[in-house]
């Protein structure tokens, strides 16, 4: 029997088995109003014309490498605001941070958004990192950047005039990486998702063109469908041996937690990942 809307909702609505989402957002903004306080970035720099695209640097003296955090929110919602406390985990380990911002549907797709993405990094790449940073990058996102993160491995980065490989490594947090699924929930009003864009935003089928390594990371309280997701791209992306994880205690909105404090699970992964 082919699951109903209900179904789909509940297995991809966190917010619906979280009840303590608006608290956890609320805190989110004050960490990030400290961190911004306390940190030395350059905000809003354009790397496109929309007024979204945009990011934020937080450089680092002598840096070693550079971490890219890509927010989540579905393609939706949310900036690079929300959760820019993810910088403070790295630029004390030597790393400097970009945090992307993008465009949101549905006044673009998710195609579209993409598309953004590699913009961002590309303009980081040639324009801001310096030439040992750009030696070790690692791309992170959560959620809905999980996916943009992941997206990333596929892309042809010597038709921008980049080097082949540029990536060290992804760490994708909680990401949907067929959005097709995404169709049968009240979301898809918005997000505007077809059976055609969808088999094209699939990204179990699409040929990897980086040799980066990859990381997957899903909250041990979350549903199983995101469990599903994250082994169904390990499964199809096998030949970068990826690594999967299940965050002890965490749910979709806390693992971002394990990423940002120092010495915690996928801080420390994500450190390993800088070195290739």
């Amino acid at each position: 029997m082919i699951p109903d809307t209900h179904w789909f909702e509940q297995q991809y609505y966190p917010s619906l088995a979280v009840p303590n989402t608006a608290e956890i957002f609320e805190s989110w903004k004050a960490r990030a109003a400290a961190s911004r306080a306390k940190l030395k970035f350059t905000g809003d720099i354009h790397y496109g014309p929309h007024r979204r695209e945009v990011m934020d640097f937080y450089p680092v003296d002598n840096a070693r490498g550079c971490l890219v955090f890509i927010h989540g929110g579905y393609w939706l919602s949310f900036s690079k605001f929300e959760t820019s406390w993810v910088a403070k985990g790295f630029v004390g380990h030597g790393l400097s941070v970009a945090l992307v911002n993008y465009p949101l549907c549905p006044e673009v797709s998710i195609g579209e958004i993409n598309m953004s993405c590699i913009k961002a990094f590309a303009h980081l790449y040639k324009n801001i990192l310096g030439e040992a940073e750009r030696k070790a990058v690692v791309v992170s996102g959560h959620s809905a950047g999980g996916y943009l993160a992941a997206t990333h491995l596929v892309e042809d980065w010597t038709a921008l005039g980049l080097p082949a490989d540029p990536i060290a490594g992804v760490l994708a947090l909680s990401g949907v990486f067929d959005v097709t699924p995404l169709m049968q929930t009240g979301m898809n009003a918005e997000l505007q998702i077809t059976e055609a864009s969808a088999r094209g935003l699939n990204l179990n089928t699409q040929t990897l063109h980086s040799k980066g390594r990859l990381a997957l990371a899903v909250g041990q309280a979350e549903s199983a469908e995101f469990h599903r997701q994250s082994s169904a791209l390990a499964d199809s992306w096998k030949g970068l041996a990826p690594k999967v994880l299940d965050v002890a205690g965490a749910n979709h909105f806390t693992i971002v937690d394990s990423l940002a404090a120092p010495e915690a699970e996928l801080n420390r992964l994500a450190l390993a990942l800088v070195r290739r």
